[in-house]
């Protein structure tokens, strides 16, 4: 049985996740950036320039992020964006100064954790003793 607390922190990834992800397709949310060094910003120019990772990333999001809102195939969504949730916050660790830009990367990496530990019994065969 999940907790309530479990589903919950599935619950907000997912929101997190589908919002964010829609927002780089749709642009609707006019969200200035936060303060980025210049490791920062050639690691995201980068991405940007490569031309089809940020549509693919956005929309690895919304699909995860709708899994995770419905609950459908939820083990499955947070393997596969758990490498974006980890990446999100070594970003905001290493390139964004101040830590005021990590509040929504622990959130989500703490959510993340909590999300995929009411699935252990599913990922246990992952880890051999």
């Amino acid at each position: 049985m999940k907790t309530k607390i479990v589903i919950g922190a599935r619950l907000l990834l997912g929101l997190i996740y589908f919002v964010f992800g829609l927002n780089g397709f749709l642009n609707f949310l006019k969200i200035t950036p936060p303060p980025m060094s210049e490791a920062a910003m050639a690691f995201v120019g980068g991405l940007m320039r490569s031309g089809y990772f940020m549509p693919f990333l956005s929309g690895t999001q919304v699909i995860g992020g709708f899994l995770l809102l419905t609950g459908f195939a939820a083990p499955l969504a947070l393997v596969i964006l758990a490498p974006i949730t980890l990446n999100i916050f070594l970003v905001h660790l290493y390139l964004t100064p101040g830590l005021q830009n990590l509040v929504l990367p622990l959130v989500m990496a703490v959510s993340q954790i909590i999300a995929m530990s009411g699935y252990w019994k599913i990922y246990r065969p992952l880890f051999p003793r």
